[in-house]
């Protein structure tokens, strides 16, 4: 028990990192987009999410009142940049990734704590659940870092006219969904680093007389 204490400290940081990674995926502000034409973006602010675009429109509705309308992707779009294509299937690998890391941690801190000693038992399933660690935050990574980059260059979508989107905005920032899977990265990969650290203890066995 005494020498698990980083990997106990990775099981943590790692259930959180997956947890973020989980919700970055869900959150629609990837991208938010500055528009200049009101009237249907009543709000002239649109979020741009890896799943679905999303904007305030006061034009269906009762004055005084606001709704939010969303257009979900669909695999067939031929419109989505290759970086939401990616965050897509990279998003879904990380939380794969994070599962097995989480439970191959869990596996090997219960033979800890339970006083199992064999070597077989413990070692490998905190390396495996490292390695699993790492390649769920460099999954998260490059989506993360992809996007980011097309924010700061202000890069443009060419929307189907039924989105009543622009093809470019007058300005664009990072949403929160950016900082969010920053934060996993970090987590998931020092978790992986810990649990990578794992070193067995040399077992003595003292002979009485």
């Amino acid at each position: 028990v005494s020498t698990s204490h980083l990997q106990l400290a990775a099981f943590a940081l790692g259930t959180i990192g997956w947890i973020l990674c989980t919700i970055s995926m869900g959150i629609v502000e990837w991208r938010v987009w500055h528009v200049d034409n009101t009237t249907v973006i009543s709000s002239g602010i649109a979020w741009v999410g890896i799943w679905k675009v999303c904007f305030i429109s006061y034009l269906y509705v009762s004055p005084g009142y606001r709704e939010q309308f969303c257009h979900k992707f669909s695999g067939y779009d031929s419109f989505i940049p290759h970086e939401i294509y990616a965050a897509q299937g990279l998003l879904l690998i990380a939380m794969f990734m994070g599962l097995l890391g989480l439970a191959a941690t869990i596996f090997a801190l219960r033979n800890v704590y339970m006083g199992v000693t064999h070597k077989t038992l413990i070692a490998p399933f905190f390396l495996v659940g490292g390695f699993f660690y790492i390649l769920a935050g460099l999954c998260v990574l490059i989506p993360v870092s992809w996007n980011f980059y097309s924010v700061t260059h202000n890069q443009s979508i060419a929307f189907p006219p039924s989105y009543y989107m622009p093809s470019s905005p007058a300005a664009q920032e990072a949403g929160a969904a950016i900082p969010v899977g920053i934060v996993a990265v970090i987590l998931l990969l020092l978790s992986g680093t810990f649990s990578l650290s794992y070193r067995f203890p040399m077992i003595t066995n003292t002979v009485t007389k």
